[in-house]
């Protein structure tokens, strides 16, 4: 009989040593290298090249941009007149609005109270008055022809009247400080009755707003103001 073959010897497998580790690579201080000296080239100014091909090229190049810049330059100049021109109608409307027989008849009202007054109490103002003397005057006037004994006209019907002026010279007011009207145009119409007004009135509005109405009259005292000196606006 033949012997059972015996278990098969495994031959050993030789592993193989690992790989040995990179070589770290050297530092270096250096960068990209600058462009040697011969490699720039010098961009060529197109308004003197030899080349006319390049010299309407950028000559038209730069006549298209100043007509560019003009048109804008132009645009906003219209723009800006066509703004004005609006303004100058919006305040053109509100001369004529002032000149219809309403508002005609208010001005009247108000000018033959305070012509009656101002000769009433004529002798009570000096012949070279101060201005502060004036201004107290004035304002005592304007309070007199806010009573009953102010005028001949029933008071009612005179409170109609300066409530009518009141109404036009706010409106006017909010109109300029909206920028809605001309300011200029505005000043040339409206600017001396207002001041005029505001300087017979102001202490009775005064009176108003500490009565309860704090904003009563204020559009109109803020026109008075703008753009005048403080002696002859408080």
């Amino acid at each position: 009989m033949k012997k059972p073959a015996g278990a098969p010897k495994q031959t050993a497998v030789a592993v193989p040593a690992k790989t040995a580790a990179k070589q770290a690579l050297p530092e270096t201080t250096e960068g990209f290298p600058w462009p040697s000296a011969h490699e720039i080239k010098k961009e060529s100014n197109p308004f003197t090249d030899r080349d006319w091909r390049m010299l309407v090229y950028a000559w038209s190049g730069m006549l298209v941009r100043f007509a560019i810049i003009f048109t804008l330059g132009f645009s906003v100049y219209q723009f800006l007149a066509n703004q004005e021109q609006k303004r100058v109608e919006q305040t053109m409307s509100l001369v004529e609005l002032w000149e219809t027989k309403d508002y005609q008849q208010a001005q009247r009202a108000l000018k033959d109270r305070l012509a009656a007054l101002n000769a009433k109490y004529d002798n009570l103002l000096s012949a070279n008055p101060s201005s502060t003397e004036e201004q107290v005057f004035r304002q005592r006037i304007g309070i007199e022809a806010m009573s009953a004994s102010g005028g001949d006209m029933p008071l009612a019907d005179f409170n109609e009247n300066f409530d009518r002026i009141v109404y036009f010279l706010n409106r006017l007011s909010f109109c300029v400080d909206g920028d809605l009207c001309s300011r200029k145009v505005t000043d040339a119409y409206f600017r001396d009755y207002a001041v005029s007004f505001w300087s017979y009135f102001a202490g009775y509005i005064d009176r108003q707003r500490k009565a309860g109405s704090p904003t009563f009259a204020t559009a109109i005292e803020a026109y008075v103001r703008s753009g005048q000196p403080s002696a002859e606006t408080k």
